[in-house]
């Protein structure tokens, strides 16, 4: 979906693009504030839940929910060549269950691709920018490893915050 996003992108203003991305920013810190209820998810084995058990952590992933809303996510991450994390993180802990650790790994390891995705349809579009893309990979890429190692070593609640807050501040700065 990140593909098709980033192929069809070209036919909407940037302004109002950049509106929905800010939009969608703070909609997705104002999730990220909401507490978590803990879920209970042993014992049941249903048609279309994933069961997962990680690292001491227990979750279920309804695939009926996730799916529909993550392609959706997929589609606008494309569409405004983004890697969508902002989105995904959000989805993954509170519609999910993930735990904030594992919903960042996660998203770490799904962003490459959804880039690449949404990057191909730009390109084949014809929205191709070599100036500012080399510069912005190499960026994305030192903050990914980064932001990786520190969100180890951070408390998973005071993460969320941080993830919120930061959210914040970019959809700010994009207008």
């Amino acid at each position: 979906m990140a593909f098709a996003g980033g192929y069809f992108a070209h036919y909407f203003v940037g302004f109002y693009l950049k509106l929905l991305f800010a939009a969608l920013l703070v909609l997705a810190a104002f999730f990220m504030l909401r507490p978590v209820k803990e879920r209970i998810t042993h014992g049941t084995k249903r048609f279309g839940y994933w069961n997962r058990s990680f690292n001491g952590y227990n979750y279920k992933v309804n695939l009926w929910m996730v799916i529909p809303i993550a392609a959706t996510v997929g589609f606008f991450a494309g569409m405004l060549g983004i890697s969508g994390g902002s989105f995904k993180i959000p989805l993954m802990v509170l519609a999910c269950g993930v735990p904030m650790r594992i919903a960042i790994g996660t998203s770490s390891a799904m962003v490459a691709l959804t880039a690449l995705m949404g990057f191909m349809g730009h390109t084949i579009a014809g929205g191709f920018s070599f100036f500012w893309s080399v510069p912005i990979v190499c960026l994305t890429a030192i903050g990914g490893l980064l932001g990786g190692k520190i969100s180890i070593k951070i408390n998973p609640d005071r993460l969320k915050k941080i993830f919120a807050c930061t959210t914040l501040i970019a959809a700010f700065l994009c207008l």
